[in-house]
């Protein structure tokens, strides 16, 4: 009895102290490691995302001393710029483009990789993992040479087929530059859905593909009854990761379009940096914060929202 009273009474405040700090300096060589990335952070991450609210209420150009304070003037600005709402809604439309498409081809080749007998299979995910190791300007610049009408290699091939009958300026057509850019996104990124897919696919017990292969259940059935009822619950939160990665495209549209053709590609990314670095006229730094601020807000909201759907799902599925 004494010992169980002596267990359930708590412990006093020094000795808590005391083994809190003997933890700390037992993992003391932890912390020092971690410690040159949190500086990192902290200036490089913490500090912008802080002072972007602060100066998102001012008007500054970010170079002269003269710091105006406007209150919420930016932000009204920015509710009733034509050019905000534009680049939104093309944010919008290359996230639906790019997503559902990234998605689904990953989901496919994560299935093939998945195969045991077949050997390739690390050759292949290295192949398709590839690109997303690779650095985005190079990416960008590489992707521009395949795509130039002049002599790129893609407008060549298509030509000494017979498909087309003149170049393709697939980066320089208002109607195509985005669609263009979707492509090399997909492309660049497709690996790391992959890689997801392929985890959530090694948690699908191999006994229920064998027992189905016993009952005569086709491939197709198979995945239809099997594959995609247990991968289910990982599909949301690979949205998720797709979605809110969809939504940072600024190096590689900086790369190959710098938002053009006539603001074609000018994503929220591009539009916000094009306020706050202007090469022609006056910088406006703090009207820039303003958009970048309502952005982050918004997807924010949206992130917030889908882990709201998550919930509700795991919920439901577990109730079920």
């Amino acid at each position: 009895m004494a010992t169980s009273a002596a267990l359930a009474s708590p412990a006093p405040p020094g000795e808590n102290t005391k083994s809190l700090r003997r933890r700390i300096w037992e993992y003391r060589w932890c912390y020092l490691f971690l410690f040159p990335t949190a500086v990192l952070a902290a200036l490089f991450t913490f500090y912008p995302m802080v002072m972007s609210w602060v100066i998102s209420f001012q008007d500054w150009n970010g170079f002269s001393d003269v710091r105006t304070w406007v209150g919420f003037g930016n932000f009204a600005e920015v509710v009733r710029d034509p050019y905000f709402w534009a680049a939104l809604g093309r944010t919008g439309r290359f996230v639906l483009m790019v997503v559902p498409i990234s998605l689904v081809l990953s989901l496919l080749i994560a299935i093939a990789l998945n195969d045991a007998s077949y050997r390739l299979r690390p050759v292949f995910r290295t192949i398709f993992f590839l690109p997303v190791v690779t650095t985005t300007a190079i990416v960008g610049i590489v992707s521009t040479m395949l795509l130039n009408p002049f002599d790129g290699p893609l407008n060549t091939a298509l030509l000494q087929l017979g498909l087309i009958d003149r170049p393709i300026d697939f980066l320089g057509n208002p109607d195509l530059a985005l669609w263009s850019v979707s492509g090399v996104y997909v492309w660049k990124w497709l690996g790391i859905s992959m890689i997801y897919w392929l985890v959530a696919l090694q948690t699908v017990p191999r006994e229920l593909y064998e027992a189905a292969a016993v009952d005569g259940a086709r491939v197709g059935q198979r995945h239809r009854h099997i594959t995609v009822p247990m991968v289910a619950p990982f599909a949301i939160l690979i949205t998720l990761i797709a979605i809110v990665g969809a939504f940072q495209t600024f190096p590689l549209v900086q790369a190959t379009t710098r938002g053009g053709p006539s603001y074609a590609t000018e994503l929220m990314e591009l539009f916000i940096y094009r306020l706050a670095f202007a090469t022609s006229g006056e910088p406006r730094l703090g009207y820039a914060s303003a958009a970048a601020v309502v952005f982050g807000v918004a997807v924010l909201a949206l992130t917030a929202l889908q882990a709201l759907v998550v919930q509700r799902v795991n919920r439901l599925r577990a109730g079920a």
